[in-house]
């Protein structure tokens, strides 16, 4: 490790494409605040051609080596390779699959990119991206009752980037912005076969983001979007009306995208849980 600058080079190599790696390497890199991966992503290494050449990257650089190969004979070249090099190399899914074949008794089956099949889940997830995006932003809202579910928030909750991520989950979510003198759509002041949940947060936040908005699109005029006490009143009536229909509330503040979308799913699914019980 270059311990100079605080970096080191983190080589991830996939018979696919490593999305699987990086999301590990991800997770793991937070815990380690003061040093900064240079990542080197190889994928889609099906060869011992494809091989040797990201075994020349590493040589040039070495670092920590993460891999998903279920070819058996490459995987044991790179591992060979590694050891030659004096570099670590680490199959991070190697244990995990040995803990389902014991418990279940049975060996896997290798499945080069199988998470990424044309399955039907596959095709809901294009289904829910679609509408999400034609429901972004109040978009089409006579058709608000077809989605799972139904974010609200004023300006800047993040309503968009969740419905996004929770559409890449497989949920078909609208996203509706609750704007200052104007009456919410007639079909969620009905009853609604979608799950309704608003976003919040505190006024210092949305303050600052707004005021970053502003800055960005050089509109020095708008003092009540960016006043606290107006924020403030907006946040009040939020809750308000979640407090008159029964909707739940999160708040954003100090959550990323993933945290909101997994709090969110984790009510819908409460929600869910006693018709599946039914």
């Amino acid at each position: 490790m270059d311990i100079q600058q605080r970096t080191f080079h983190l080589h991830m190599i996939s018979d696919a494409t490593g999305e699987t790696l990086a999301t590990i390497a991800r997770a793991v890199g937070v815990q380690y605040a003061e040093v900064r991966p240079i990542e080197h992503l190889h994928p889609l290494v099906r060869s011992r051609r494809e091989l040797d050449r990201v075994l020349k990257e590493v040589e040039a650089a070495p670092g920590i080596v993460l891999y998903t190969l279920f070819n058996r004979t490459l995987a044991e070249a790179l591992e060979q390779s590694c050891k030659q090099l004096k570099v670590p190399c680490v199959a991070p899914l190697k244990h995990v699959l040995q803990i389902f074949d014991s418990y279940l008794g049975m060996a896997s089956t290798p499945t080069v990119g199988g998470q990424h099949q044309l399955d039907a889940d596959y095709f809901r997830r294009i289904d829910a991206l679609n509408f999400s995006m034609m429901h972004d932003d109040g978009h089409l809202p006579e058709s608000l009752d077809d989605a799972d579910i139904i974010l609200l928030g004023i300006s800047r909750t993040s309503k968009t980037p969740t419905s996004i991520y929770l559409a890449n989950r497989g949920f078909k979510t609208a996203n509706v912005p609750l704007v200052p003198g104007m009456t919410l759509p007639p079909e969620l002041e009905q009853k609604t076969k979608a799950f309704v949940v608003a976003l919040v947060a505190s006024p210092e936040r949305i303050a600052q983001v707004r005021q970053n908005r502003v800055i960005e699109q050089a509109h020095g005029h708008l003092e009540d979007y960016v006043d606290r006490d107006a924020i403030a009143a907006e946040i009040a009536q939020t809750r308000q009306l979640c407090a008159r229909h029964g909707w739940p509330i999160i708040d954003v503040t100090r959550r990323s995208i993933e945290e909101t979308a997994a709090g969110i799913i984790r009510l819908y699914h409460d929600r869910e849980a006693p018709a599946l019980e039914a």
